[in-house]
């Protein structure tokens, strides 16, 4: 993954290309970006205000230009827990556009966690204070998926389950001190979790065609 969506078109093609083609000697794919989100990621943090949405049309000539394998698109998501104000859709007249342009082409959604409400809810019933977390409709997966979209992140989903288990287990387990313990029943929790997103994502249940198709 190369970054480089916080610079001018043009520098961000050179980057990017000088990524590509350095990786590409050695069998690697890059994932590239092209947009500016909003919210927080890491150090970086750009206001609502400042993000951008992608060009259809800027996609096309990038993915020509840089020879990137796939490209994270800037549709309507927004890094961190802290998303939006009030409910927020996709734009899937983007998405649509992007996909006429680049018929097949793999496209990722960076920053499309939903943030459960029941996730932040039980957080600050264990002494979190996380008020007016809001995030992406996971129902919305599966038409974006449909779209072209072949990889979805979903990071501070599981930030938040880890968060919500270790608060709960200290909480009710006053005298421990091992993380080892609230960290198996993580591990649970997260399997469960992300077995809700396949359900959304329309994947759950395709293991047998999956090994199928590869002949296995």
């Amino acid at each position: 993954m190369i970054d480089a969506s916080h610079e001018p078109f043009e520098k961000n093609v050179e980057i990017t290309k000088r990524v590509v083609e350095a990786a590409h000697k050695a069998g690697l794919s890059v994932e590239a970006e092209l947009g500016m989100l909003g919210g927080v990621e890491e150090d970086i943090k750009v206001e609502d205000g400042h993000a951008t949405l992608t060009n259809p049309a800027e996609a096309q000539d990038f993915v020509r230009k840089t020879g990137c394998d796939s490209l994270a698109c800037a549709i309507g998501t927004s890094h961190g827990a802290y998303k939006f104000k009030g409910r927020q859709s996709l734009h899937f007249d983007v998405l649509r556009k992007i996909q006429v342009l680049l018929p097949g082409f793999p496209l990722v959604m960076h920053g499309s966690s939903s943030v459960p409400k029941e996730e932040v809810d039980r957080i600050n019933a264990a002494g979190g204070k996380m008020a007016d977390a809001v995030g992406v409709d996971p129902n919305e997966y599966l038409p974006a998926a449909k779209l072209g979209v072949t990889k979805v992140n979903i990071d501070t989903d599981g930030r938040l389950v880890w968060t919500r288990v270790h608060r709960e287990f200290f909480r009710d387990h006053p005298g421990e001190f091992d993380f080892r313990p609230p960290g198996k029943i993580f591990i649970d929790e997260y399997a469960k979790f992300i077995a809700s997103r396949n359900e959304k994502l329309g994947s759950a249940g395709q293991l047998v065609d999956l090994r199928k198709s590869l002949g296995k």
